[in-house]
């Protein structure tokens, strides 16, 4: 700079200023190249992934981003690198997407579709939203077939909170698609709701083991009781868990346990014996203080190639096991939290992650990682007015708790559709649904054990065949909750539910927060 001095001191002062100004506009230039580098970039890395995810194999899903600042595409690409384990993807800005791609979407190789939204300013679409609203929404597609599922991110600090997540879901149920599962909402991030979405994501994709995008911050219970509801029954075990807090906790009907699993200790014994390492070696790892406690929570690796590997170095790498989640059937005035928990099995026969330790691995008197999740979705009608609870399995878990908080506040127009295997096996919580349809918490009790006569009978068979009393409820202002399986039961109780009540109603009840879902 000081050779410059002498020059610059020669100028005049216009002189200086027009120089100042061709500076600034230089390094704006400049800016400028550089964000149109980084965006092109950006773009051609796009183009990649999504080229290398439209080759697999699997069932085709269509994945789409609409973004203002790049979140919801970020969180697309997770997506839809998530499904690109099991399935053929195809990754699309809003921008990019037409009518006839929602209809190729429905057809039976890619039944599905899921959308990645967020809201801008008060309530507006993004930018890369709009040639679509212009151009398909303003149409009148038939979607009958195609299923989705909706990411809406927004910042509940504004007016219109998730607004264009909110229209884009409605308007793709009034025009015939079928929800996968309710809409999920994020507010400012949060990596609860996050979680929540990826776990729906992991069950469509098949995938039970990719890592959290962000881990809980798990809280400290007490494993009190496990008792076993279905014996005898020709399915897998089902299980009644009891969970005590250590630590101050509080929920309602409705809500999620959010359960970090540990590794069944044989498993991680067997292999530090086969590395002949030493459980108790000290390392450095979030929660664990030895090598064993470090493992407990971490995938663990398969051993070729680790016979030499340091107690750190085996560590190191391994990324945390992702957590598991579970309706919670219980209140606080129970004073604990009560699950129903299915024993899974993994495609090699072992149990399953999150059902494994519940079930299993953890002794009775364990501490167990969980947190509370708040289920703002899923929490009960303020009012008395009346509740129809449809789930099968252990999906009686969260209806479970709506009919406890039903019962405590001397709401009794309550009306259960319950289904499972044989009732002399499979009829869970029998003793307490019946005293509550002899106390007249039940109003009505609908049952189907679809292996107890020639003909398999589920609760959409139920609901069919109760149409008009059903059509009669919801006039009478009746609100819709289903808990249970994604895969299957979900989707058949949403196609019966439209049959009966008709696709307009279905989307009032929606729009009213009359129709709502816990699957999984």
């Amino acid at each position: 700079m000081s050779l410059l001095n002498p020059f610059w001191e020669s100028l005049t002062p216009e002189a200086r200023r027009l120089c100042a100004a061709g500076l600034v506009l230089a390094a704006y230039a400049l800016f400028c190249l550089a964000v149109a580098v980084r965006e092109a970039q950006r773009r051609r890395a796009a183009s990649r992934a999504a080229q290398a995810l439209s080759t697999g194999t699997g069932a085709g899903v269509l994945v789409v981003h609409a973004s203002q600042t790049g979140f919801a595409e970020e969180l697309a690409l997770a997506t839809a690198k998530l499904l690109g384990d099991g399935a053929r993807v195809t990754l699309k800005s809003l921008a990019d997407v037409t009518a006839p791609d929602l209809a190729a979407a429905k057809n039976p190789e890619r039944a599905r579709a899921l959308f990645v939204v967020s809201t801008t300013g008060e309530g507006d679409a993004p930018d890369d939203a709009r040639r679509f609203i212009r151009d398909v929404m303003s149409g009148e597609p038939a979607l009958h077939g195609l299923s989705y599922g909706v990411l809406a991110l927004g910042d509940s600090t504004y007016t219109h909170f998730c607004a264009f997540g909110r229209t884009l879901d409605a308007w793709l149920a009034r025009h015939g698609a079928a929800p996968l599962f309710d809409r999920v909402e994020v507010d400012d991030g949060d990596p609860a709701a996050l979680r929540h979405w990826q776990s729906h994501v992991g069950v469509l994709a098949g995938v039970t083991d990719a890592p959290d995008w962000t881990r809980p911050r798990y809280g400290r219970w007490r494993l009190a009781e496990r008792r076993r509801l279905n014996p005898g029954s020709p399915g897998d075990a089902a299980f009644h868990i009891r969970l005590e807090a250590l630590e101050a906790a509080t929920w309602e009907a409705g809500d999620i346990l959010e359960v970090g699993p540990r590794n069944d200790p044989a498993e991680t014994a067997a292999l530090l014996a086969r590395l002949g390492l030493d459980p108790a070696a000290p390392v450095v790892a979030e929660d664990g203080a030895t090598l064993a406690q470090a493992l407990s929570w971490r995938r663990l690796p398969h051993d070729d190639g680790l016979a030499s590997a340091t107690p750190q170095a085996l560590v190191d790498p391994l990324p945390p096991l992702p957590h598991r989640e579970y309706s919670i059937a219980s209140l606080p005035a129970d004073g604990g939290v009560e699950l129903l928990v299915r024993a899974m099995k993994r495609a090699d026969g072992k149990p399953g992650l999150g059902s494994g330790w519940l079930t299993a691995h953890a002794a009775e008197g364990a501490e167990i990682a969980a947190r509370v999740r708040t289920n703002r979705a899923f929490h009960g009608p303020e009012d008395d007015r009346p509740l129809i609870l449809i789930g099968n399995g252990t999906g009686l878990s969260g209806l479970r708790a709506h009919l406890k908080a039903r019962a405590a506040a001397g709401h009794h127009r309550n009306w259960l559709v319950f289904g499972e295997r044989m009732a002399a096996h499979d009829y869970f919580h029998r003793d307490e649904i019946e005293a509550w349809l002899a106390d007249g918490v039940l109003a009505r009790l609908d049952l189907a054990f679809s292996r107890d006569q020639d003909r398999k009978i589920y609760v959409q068979h139920r609901l069919m065949e109760a149409a008009e009393p059903l059509r009669a409820w919801v006039a009478d202002g009746a609100a819709i909750y289903v808990c249970g399986s994604l895969e299957g039961m979900s989707g058949d109780v949403h196609a019966a539910l439209t049959a009966v009540l008709g696709a307009g109603t279905m989307e009032r009840l929606a729009d009213e927060g009359r129709y709502r879902r816990d699957v999984y």
